[in-house]
């Protein structure tokens, strides 16, 4: 979106990188301060509602500043998602955790090449469907998150 819609050129694109990570190396620590004070539902909830409201606002966004925006805040409640591997650390018998681990990687790579094919192609007939369709995932998401104790 941002090389394709806003033009954004290399340099550009390294330079909200760069951001992107120092913001990122800056804030994570906190974040896992945080998440380990108000626990991982509440952190997962938080994240989810953010990323609604930020893919929704991806798919309306006609502005490369805005875009640039919510890409820098799009990763900040991405470093949330460490929620999710602190819960199972909780809950996981130890003896499980190796097998358990090897079963989400296979289920990631699946899913991590399977749905940008997809999405691919959802963005040849209209771009903010890419963008609401992770709305709707992220909801989902929320949703699955409440059955955390």
């Amino acid at each position: 979106m941002m090389v394709e819609k806003f033009g954004y050129s290399a340099s550009d694109i390294v330079l909200l990188y760069i951001a992107n990570h120092v913001l990122n190396w800056y804030l994570a620590p906190k974040i896992g301060h945080w998440i380990g004070r108000i626990g991982e539902r509440k952190a997962l909830t938080i994240e989810y509602i953010g990323l609604v409201g930020v893919f929704v606002s991806y798919g309306l966004v006609d502005d490369a500043n805005i875009a640039a925006g919510l890409y820098i805040i799009d990763h900040i409640f991405f470093a949330m998602a460490i929620a999710i591997k602190t819960f199972f650390q909780k809950i996981a018998d130890p003896a499980d955790i190796a097998s358990s681990a090897g079963v989400s990687f296979t289920i990631n790579h699946i899913a991590a090449v399977i749905i940008p094919a997809a999405f691919g192609l959802i963005w040849l007939v209209n771009p903010s469907l890419v963008f609401f369709a992770g709305a709707a995932m992220a909801v989902c998401s929320l949703i699955l998150a409440q059955f955390i104790d």
